[in-house]
């Protein structure tokens, strides 16, 4: 236990009784027998001048209301925070990310998309970064597993230099039951153009010939993307929200 002036003692974890103790709890009990607090405790490790890990993890979610403010707390947010740092946020981030992607696999451990943001959350990383224009098919089961994702054109695109067929010959070669198209946009803004619409209406209709669907075109573009599916661009009423 320690003392700082006239505050209250700071309890510290090492003063609990071992049984109480996050770290102690995990080995004996399970991660599954610890709260959200104190899972978030292991990973801070330490905590401030005036809170132990375990207080300052309970202020955290107190302050960002829960561990879902929490996940989308910003970097800068985290590091403002009294007694949190850059080491502190990344260890934060670092583990909400991966329990993220743990989330999106499958039994098998493919990732499965079922919304639009499962589907910019494998690509737009990488994708926001690209200086030049890149087109890619995601190709999926018939349960939504991506089975991959293709790079088919790069560099300067232009609809009217996009064949279709190119666009579906890896689908048909993986016998993929859907596609998804995601191109980006170098100059960060995501919103569709003309030509985006009219490629996609081109896809959707030799996606109905061939038997394979396509369920949506993401443009991406500084960190954000668009769904065009969602915003009815090139997919009639009919296909709307089955994603």
């Amino acid at each position: 236990m320690e003392t700082n002036g006239d505050r209250a003692p700071r309890v510290m974890i090492r003063d609990l009784p071992a049984t109480d103790r996050p770290r102690e709890r995990l080995r004996d009990a399970g991660a599954e027998a610890l709260s959200s607090a104190e899972l978030i405790a292991i990973l801070l490790r330490t905590g401030s001048a005036r809170q132990s890990a375990l207080d300052q993890a309970t202020s955290l979610l107190a302050a960002f209301d829960g561990l879902g403010g929490l996940a989308r707390a910003s970097f800068p947010e985290l590091c403002n925070v009294h007694g949190f740092g850059e080491a502190k946020a990344s260890q934060l981030k670092a583990a909400i990310e991966l329990g993220i992607r743990v989330g999106r696999l499958s039994p098998d451990g493919r990732p499965v998309v079922r919304s639009p943001d499962d589907i910019a959350a494998l690509v737009i990383g990488e994708m926001s970064l690209l200086e030049q224009e890149s087109v890619r098919v995601m190709l999926l089961d018939a349960r939504n597993h991506v089975l991959g994702i293709r790079e088919v054109y790069h560099g300067s695109v232009h609809t009217t230099q996009v064949r279709i067929g190119e666009m579906f010959r890896e689908a048909v070669r993986a016998t993929a039951s859907a596609v998804v198209v995601v191109h980006n946009h170098p100059s960060g803004d995501p919103a569709p153009s003309a030509a985006d619409v009219s490629m996609t209406k081109s896809l959707v209709q030799a996606g109905d010939l061939l038997g394979i669907d396509v369920y949506d075109h993401l443009v991406i573009g500084g960190g954000r993307y668009v769904s065009m599916r969602a915003a009815r661009l090139g997919f009639d009423s009919t296909r709307v929200g089955r994603l």
